[in-house]
């Protein structure tokens, strides 16, 4: 059991104790967890990218660029047959993005930090362009089916897709040659490409993961919220970045696991959960979020430092 895990579960037992059922029952549990399901997509792709030793500062405005087309084709088709469409627009659509980001690393030689900046005002400002400026309305069918919608009347669609997404990423990485690559990519792309990996080709893909997640994410966004909420997603390439070093990952690369990932994107919800419940300023949470970041990245210089 890790540090990080620890520290969810004595989160959890503190508001517990201060709240009790108001904080400890099922529907404020299920709550947390549809509040964390939409970056939590997100960061499993941003895991990849700073897993290979770079890093998406894009993602928010991908969501919100891939939102935008993909809500404009679901009330232009409309439909069942619409709502598919947008949806396909909307994964595609980010995944552009990424081979965009990636093809700015690996063939202009541009750092990640500076392509992915550079995307992150082109995705925005283009759907700034396309949606006039103003937010668009989801279709209704779509916020009653995945939005509000439950399996079996219980656990909340997005959550479950959230999951779903969580166990094909964490056998992606864990199980196969691609997980095997990004991995060995992180520890050193020399050597990996002395052993034979295309380390362009492969970065080039996992930026078109990352940015395939993104638009799965506005997809759920806009489940969720009923527009394309352009102006509230500015943050979320920091938030996402915040949970994968959170979950473990080393901003450094070679290190990173979907399991802390998961756990690292909770945390900031929980805790902004509790202090709401408990009556402390939501504004705390900020500062408790940037200090455990502060300490997770001292820590990990610490392991490195005293591994070599």
């Amino acid at each position: 059991m890790t540090w990080i895990t620890l520290i969810l579960i004595a989160m959890i037992a503190c508001f517990t104790v201060l709240a009790g059922q108001s904080f400890a029952s099922v529907a404020n549990f299920r709550n947390i967890a549809t509040d964390a399901c939409i970056l939590m997509v997100m960061a499993l792709g941003q895991l990849f990218v700073i897993i290979t030793g770079g890093i998406d500062l894009s993602v928010g405005a991908v969501l919100v660029f891939s939102g935008v087309l993909g809500c404009l084709v679901m009330n232009s088709v409309g439909g069942t047959a619409g709502i598919i469409c947008g949806i396909a627009v909307s994964i595609v659509s980010g995944a552009a993005w990424g081979a965009v980001n990636g093809l700015l690393v690996t063939r202009a030689k541009v750092s990640p930090l500076i392509a992915t900046l550079g995307s992150f005002g082109m995705a925005m400002g283009l759907a700034l362009v396309i949606a006039n400026g103003i937010d668009l309305m989801a279709p209704l069918p779509l916020v009653r089916s995945l939005g509000v919608g439950r399996l079996f009347g219980v656990l909340p669609w997005l959550v479950v897709l959230a999951g779903l997404a969580a166990v094909v990423m964490a056998i992606i990485l864990n199980q196969t040659r691609f997980g095997r690559h990004t991995l060995a990519i992180g520890a050193s792309a020399a050597a990996a490409e002395r052993a034979g990996i295309s380390v362009n080709r492969h970065l080039v893909k996992v930026y078109m993961i990352a940015g395939a997640l993104a638009g799965m994410a506005s997809v759920m966004s806009l489940s969720r919220f009923g527009t394309t909420t352009i102006g509230g997603h500015l943050e979320d390439n920091l938030k996402v970045i915040t949970a994968v070093v959170l979950g473990g990952a080393s901003l450094l690369g070679g290190i990173g696991t979907v399991t802390g990932t998961v756990i690292g994107t909770l945390i900031p919800v929980v805790l902004l959960n509790g202090f709401v419940i408990t009556g402390i300023q939501a504004f705390w949470q900020q500062f408790a979020i940037g200090l455990v970041l502060v300490i997770a990245v001292y820590l990990d210089g610490r392991k490195r430092n005293f591994a070599g």
